[in-house]
């Protein structure tokens, strides 16, 4: 234990409760993505092994990836680190997000924030989670991208606007070598526009595979029968297994 640790004890990140990062009820809480599921995408899906789906990101992307849907104790978690510097949160979410993770990539990358963006938040949250994810799976990690256009508050387009929106947005970095395939991480999976943009630079730069990993995805989609269902899979790794 560090000797922070000691003088400030760590709070549960999804209700702040005296445990790190989740609490015995939040670690309950959180919803595991599980089969049946999308092949491509990891969208829950009633019939399962299914090539493609409506929530799929667009093609640039070649699969994605998240441990869990975005809420409850996962939704606040993000919250934390992107909005309030939590940066624990990150090497916590590294473990579920790497169990999961599509295999073979030869290097991880993240979604960069704008330089201003990044100057105001201190820090890159998108950034902190590839860490996280390249220590827990080995891999090295560098920042490929760059992001050449400032698109604004993206929650209220729809998919079509947002796609629209982030084209172009990403360029590969001044004399950086893009390997076959790279993952790519984020902190949300919406509608994969954003994801989608980065993406089309990599394959610009050289990439033939792009694999999405991200801590937590929005399912769009209503009526599911039973995608929520709270707790593990077997096998998953959460963030409270984690040594401090």
């Amino acid at each position: 234990m560090r000797a922070l640790d000691v003088v400030f004890p760590p709070r549960c990140a999804g209700c702040g409760a005296p445990a790190w990062p989740f609490c015995g009820r939040c670690r309950r809480a959180l919803i595991a993505l599980s089969p049946p599921w999308c092949e491509r995408c990891g969208a829950p899906s009633p019939g399962g092994d299914r090539s493609r789906c409506e929530e799929c990101p667009p093609d640039a992307v070649t699969s994605a990836r998240a441990p869990f849907a975005f809420e409850g104790p996962a939704r606040a978690s993000v919250h934390q680190l992107k909005y309030r510097g939590v940066r624990g949160v990150g090497r916590a979410l590294g473990a579920p997000m790497a169990a999961c993770s599509p295999p073979g990539a030869d290097v991880v990358t993240w979604v960069p924030l704008t330089r201003r963006r990044k100057a105001e938040r201190g820090f890159d949250q998108a950034k902190v989670l590839a860490s996280a994810v390249a220590r827990e799976s080995g891999l090295p990690v560098r920042g490929l991208l760059r992001r050449v256009v400032a698109t604004g508050p993206q929650a209220k387009r729809d998919a079509v606007e947002r796609r629209a929106a982030m084209r172009g947005s990403f360029v590969v970095r001044h004399r950086a070598a893009v390997p076959s395939h790279v993952l790519l991480v984020d902190d949300v999976l919406t509608t994969g526009a954003t994801a989608a943009a980065c993406a089309e630079a990599l394959r610009a730069g050289g990439a033939q595979t792009v694999s999405l990993l991200v801590a937590a995805r929005a399912l769009l989609r209503t009526g599911r029968p039973a995608y929520t269902r709270p707790g593990p899979r077997p096998g998953l790794w959460l963030p409270g297994d984690l040594p401090r």
